[in-house]
């Protein structure tokens, strides 16, 4: 679809400028050199003089005056008597005051004045259309009963003020077409609005507010409360689907717990181990599948958190069975301050080095600030990740491991869920190769600021 931008708009006014300037120029030169004349009636003494020359021209030379006095814009011919004019077809037209100097200049030899058709017939139009412009007919006495007949021809429409039809036609198109332009954008604008409005929208966050429709058309006015009405139903649905969620976790939970009960009373330990490993992965699983809608549906707290604390906790966890890795923390991000929500900030840090150690073997992790922003580094000892598949490792259920076993990983939504979880607190996530070798995850938050009122989510 073609988009009309501001250089389309200036140069649309700019057109439209150029075509009234040209009007005013044509009526112009229409005007000053006498046009108009030949749409309204010729003077009074100019109808003397043409009667006097044809009282004047004999019998052989009065064809030869008449051929010369016809034009374009008069026909004059001689009537052997006042019944082969328009005479007495209409009253009341040489009293009108506008033929006062012609009733003075012929005096008694004019006979009647008739108001014509464009045509050149007697006007069918009542005397309210019967403009000045409109052709009239002169009946003048000359010797005995002859009877000289001058008609005024327009050979063009002509408008109330002298000029052609067409000129104000022109003029009047010109007007409704920048009128209706102003009209167009005044209408456009609530729909750019709208639009921009559509970007915004997100339904882990507040509704967006809507344009002005006070003064839109109607169908304008209803795709804007149409908008509306939907957006409401969309923040619905959200939140009752993310009851819903809570409600299944809470029921799913319970169930959970009563079969590690059970699985307690089997006796073989091998088995016994794997039932209630699988019942943990299936808690942690669930877990963050609910983290993640709560961070989509703009559920996750906000509060004041020391990032470096979260992310030593999570490294040393399980100390007593095995290392999970190395942790080196900058004097600066010691004491960085991030505005978050706890569990969402831990369950980025433990996917992450969980990741790492799976596939990895070690978690080297490093945090330091980068300008505005605390960066977590997150590097292991694996073969890497191919380039081409970065971009798609984050989203749900993409593993590079062929294998859903529980020894090679889960069900592949941790990465996605790590995603989520940074991009809703307002960071950013990435993929590349560490120094040694292996993969590299970078985990960028923004540090809170006390002259920062922003709110990266809601709760």
């Amino acid at each position: 679809m073609l988009r009309i931008g501001l250089s389309v708009r200036l140069v649309a006014i700019a057109g439209i400028a150029l075509l009234l300037m040209w009007l005013a120029l044509l009526s112009s030169f229409y005007l000053s050199n006498g046009l108009k004349s030949a749409a309204s009636l010729p003077s009074a003494s100019q109808i003397s003089a043409i009667a006097r020359m044809v009282r004047g021209a004999g019998p052989e030379e009065l064809p030869l005056v008449l051929q010369a006095l016809n034009s374009a814009i008069l026909t004059v011919h001689v009537e052997p008597d006042l019944a082969g004019s328009q005479a007495g077809l209409e009253d009341g037209v040489l009293s009108e005051p506008r033929f006062a100097p012609y009733r003075q200049a012929l005096g008694e030899d004019l006979l009647a004045i008739t108001r014509l058709s464009r045509s050149g017939e007697r006007s069918p139009l009542p005397r309210f259309f019967g403009g000045p412009g409109n052709p009239v007919e002169f009946a003048i006495a000359l010797k005995g009963s002859e009877v000289l007949v001058i008609q005024t021809r327009t050979p063009f429409l002509v408008a109330v003020f002298g000029l052609p039809a067409g000129l104000g036609a022109g003029l009047v198109g010109t007007l409704v077409a920048l009128a209706a332009f102003v009209l167009l954008n005044h209408e456009l604008r609530p729909l750019r609005r709208l639009a921009a409005a559509v970007d915004r929208i997100d339904p882990a966050s507040e509704p967006v507010p809507i344009p002005d429709v006070r003064f839109v058309a109607p169908e304008t006015r209803s795709l804007i409360h149409a908008f509306e009405r939907l957006q409401t139903r969309l923040h619905a649905m959200i939140r009752a689907r993310f009851a819903l969620i809570g409600g299944v976790q809470h029921d799913v939970r319970s169930f959970a717990t009563r079969l590690r009960l059970r699985a307690e009373q089997i006796p073989d330990d091998a088995e016994r181990e794997r039932a209630i490993a699988d019942i943990a992965d299936m808690i942690a699983l669930l877990d963050n599948a609910l983290l993640a809608g709560r961070a989509g549906a703009g559920g996750l707290d906000e509060e004041l958190l020391e990032f470096a604390s979260i992310v030593e906790a999570e490294v040393q966890d399980g100390a007593g069975t095995a290392p999970r890795g190395s942790l080196r923390i900058s004097p600066a991000a010691r004491d960085a301050l991030v505005l978050g929500d706890r569990l969402a900030l831990r369950r980025i840090v433990s996917n992450l080095v969980d990741n790492a150690v799976k596939y990895g073997g070690l978690a080297r992790v490093s945090l330091d600030v980068d300008g505005a922003f605390v960066s977590l580094i997150v590097d292991d000892n694996g073969p890497g990740i191919p380039a081409a598949e970065r971009e798609v490792l984050f989203e749900p259920f993409v593993r590079l491991e062929p294998s859903r076993a529980r020894k090679t990983g889960g069900a592949g939504l941790g990465l996605a869920v790590v995603r989520t979880l940074v991009e809703a607190q307002g960071g950013q996530i990435g993929v590349g190769e560490a120094e040694g070798g292996g993969a590299r995850f970078t985990v960028r938050l923004p540090l809170f600021s006390a002259g920062d009122s922003r709110s990266f989510f809601r709760s």
